[in-house]
């Protein structure tokens, strides 16, 4: 690995800043790795012991010595192992921290842009990251969706959003290392929780908005408003870094939440809304098949802006990395025009599968409340005949959104066939149970405007072939996911491959064959 210093245990441990309630003789032995997974130890690693939901750390710690670990950090009181022990309050905490030191802290030495949100957390990263390339900045991401580190693309694995800490800091070494100097990282509530993105020192904080979500992680909405509100407040702790950029928190005004979170961050603030008032603005907002056309005004511009991406609720995210960017940074609003247009679109997001049917198919990730209802209302503007919609509620999740995102769909779309979207452990038929009284307390009716199709790939095929001209066909709650939960087993999906496969079977025409779920073997 290039791009940093390699360490000695004495160097890494003592760099923490957090208190070690007690920490033995460390040999001035190098580091080679830090890691909380035992299978991953190698001759030289810092093997942290983290206790989870469903495992113990602690437990794996003979495993790890014996196949090379040079130190072990955990929570719990332990004498007489053969390496060094440090103890400590929160080994999520030290994981974030000595994967940081270890990398050499490569955050410290670049411009940090983070964004968090219920909603329209990826998009407006990618917003962020085409903004900076148009201004000659060298500039890296990692998202939902990848890492991209200068021209490398780096899968982040199957229902990831916020990597693990080691991977952050490793994907921003190597960013560092490739001469880039601005990192832009799509961040989730639960990564906070687990101090995945600790240490990323970040200079801008960006949040969307916050809404019904994870309340099966964080147990209320005021719970989990406090963990969104987390990365904004926790600018005031940044280190001072050498970039000179100002702390800045960037936040929606439109949003329910922005009076109660602007008067818990201390650092300066900016704000952004669809109406005037705030310190960026939109109006004469159009949107057509080719995407939205709005003209974005704030301190000293006015500027039209051209975005690719369908969906009035995007107009906000583009103005969220025009705060981040044109106010926080001194990007030229003009580039920040330029960064937009050069967007083509984000892979799951409001993404339209065209192969020439007579009708509208779109497959979008939106799997909260708030986000089917703006992906409803949207596709509601955009059809001339019905609207179809295909979603599912993942198990093992907040139950509560199952109720409510059936309620919204039992409203704004003409026909809603409920399915299957990760139900893990859970019983299937429990959870579509759930979902069809929700449809049902909005006047649906089973057979007729709602039905209950167990197979994914099956329930889009049954929206597509019920589609007629002018109808608009929308798949939701998957988007660029590349997986599929049943069990314990995570089985190779895409709901784009799945329209496409839908598409051409209806069409007659060449295409993809339609993925495989267990649930079809049921069919």
């Amino acid at each position: 690995m290039t791009g940093f210093v390699k360490k000695d245990l004495p160097e890494i441990i003592n760099s923490l800043p957090i208190e070690l309630i007690s920490c033995g003789e460390l040999p001035g032995i190098q580091v080679c790795g830090v890691t909380d997974n035992s299978r991953e130890v190698k001759p030289g690693t810092i093997f942290v012991a983290v206790r989870g939901m469903t495992t113990d750390g602690h437990r794996y710690i003979p495993q790890a010595i014996t196949q090379g670990a040079i130190a072990v950090v955990g929570t719990d009181p332990i004498q007489d192992l053969p390496v060094p022990y440090v103890q400590v309050r929160d080994a999520r905490e030290a994981l974030a921290y000595l994967a940081a030191s270890f990398y050499g802290n490569p955050a410290h030495e670049m411009t940090m842009i983070g964004v968090t949100g219920t909603d329209g957390k990826t998009t407006t990263s990618n917003l962020i990251y085409q903004i900076l390339l148009s201004a000659g900045i060298p500039v890296g991401i990692i998202s939902t969706v990848n890492a991209m580190i200068g021209k490398e693309v780096v899968d982040t694995g199957y229902h990831v959003t916020t990597p693990h800490a080691p991977d952050i800091h490793q994907y921003l070494s190597r960013m560092r290392a490739a001469g880039l100097t601005h990192g832009v990282l799509e961040v989730t509530s639960h990564g906070m929780a687990q101090h995945r993105v600790t240490g990323c020192e970040f200079d801008i904080s960006v949040l969307t908005n916050i809404t019904h979500e994870h309340l099966n992680d964080h147990g209320s909405f005021e719970a989990y408003r406090d963990a969104k509100t987390g990365l904004l407040a926790g600018l005031s702790q940044r280190p001072d870094k050498p970039n000179g950029v100002r702390p800045l928190a960037v936040l929606n005004l439109d949003d329910s939440s922005y009076d109660y979170v602007h008067q818990k961050v201390a650092v300066r603030q900016v704000n952004y809304s669809m109406r005037p008032g705030a310190d960026v603005w939109a109006d004469n907002i159009q949107h057509d098949a080719n995407g939205l056309h709005f003209v974005a005004n704030g301190p000293g511009f006015c500027i039209p802006v051209d975005c690719q991406i369908m969906g009035l609720f995007n107009v906000s995210n583009c103005l969220a990395a025009i705060c981040a960017t044109v106010l926080g940074l001194g990007i030229d609003p003009e580039a920040a025009r330029q960064g937009i247009a050069n967007l083509k679109g984000v892979p799951g997001r409001m993404e339209q599968i065209s192969m020439g049917q007579p009708f509208i198919s779109i497959v979008d990730f939106a799997h909260t409340p708030n986000a089917l209802k703006q992906a409803l209302t949207f596709a509601r503007q955009m059809a001339k005949g019905r609207v179809i919609a295909v979603f599912g509620s993942a198990g093992l999740r907040d139950r509560e959104k199952r109720r409510m995102m059936a309620e919204v769909s039992g409203e704004l779309a003409d026909i809603s066939i409920l399915t299957a979207e990760d139900p893990r452990t859970e019983s299937l038929d429990g959870i579509l149970e759930e979902m069809a009284a929700g449809v049902r307390s909005r006047g649906g009716v089973e057979g007729k405007s709602f039905f209950r199709v167990r197979d994914r790939g099956n329930a889009i095929r049954t929206a597509v072939q019920m589609a007629k001209e002018g109808d608009l066909v929308i798949a939701c709650g998957k988007g660029h996911e590349q997986s599929m939960c049943f069990g314990t087993t995570e089985y190779p999906w895409d709901d784009r491959t799945a329209m496409r496969a839908a598409l051409a079977e209806l069409l007659h025409a060449t295409g993809p064959q339609m993925p495989y779920l267990p649930t079809q073997d049921e069919t």
